[in-house]
């Protein structure tokens, strides 16, 4: 269980820092100018983020393992853009969440949120021992 929330806190704030790099990838708040409001928004946009990816993002790669295999992972991209734009409208259903302006958006969103996720756990790595690595 802690794993799953250390998990949850690194998307959460990678996706809180892609939202600051990337002026195609916003998050809007269900209370804008509530803290707290902002901080839950983000959490539940990473654990949405984390369903989707988990389930439909596995079932994708999977079913298109053919594809990856003919352009080397490209698709990877492509996949990972349409899981993000899937999140957005997900979220958008409950009336906040996360925005994606485009698809070219999207590719860059995912690629950053991606790379800001990989650097931040393998700065928490330490701190956190053993549990990370699994």
């Amino acid at each position: 269980m802690s794993r799953f929330l250390v998990r949850l806190l690194i998307n959460a704030l990678a996706l809180w820092l892609t939202t600051l790099l990337v002026a195609g990838v916003r998050v809007v708040p269900f209370a804008p100018g509530d803290t707290l409001a902002v901080v839950l928004t983000y959490l539940l946009v990473a654990l949405v983020f984390g369903v989707v990816n988990g389930f439909i993002g596995n079932l994708v790669r999977i079913v298109a393992f053919p594809l990856y295999i003919l352009t080397l992972g490209l698709i990877a991209l492509v996949v990972n853009a349409l899981l993000l734009m899937l999140v957005a409208w997900l979220t958008g259903l409950l009336g906040f969440g996360l925005v994606v302006d485009g698809f070219w958006w999207g590719v860059l969103g995912a690629v950053v949120l991606a790379i800001l996720s990989w650097l931040i756990s393998i700065v928490l790595r330490p701190v956190l021992g053993s549990s990370a690595r699994r």
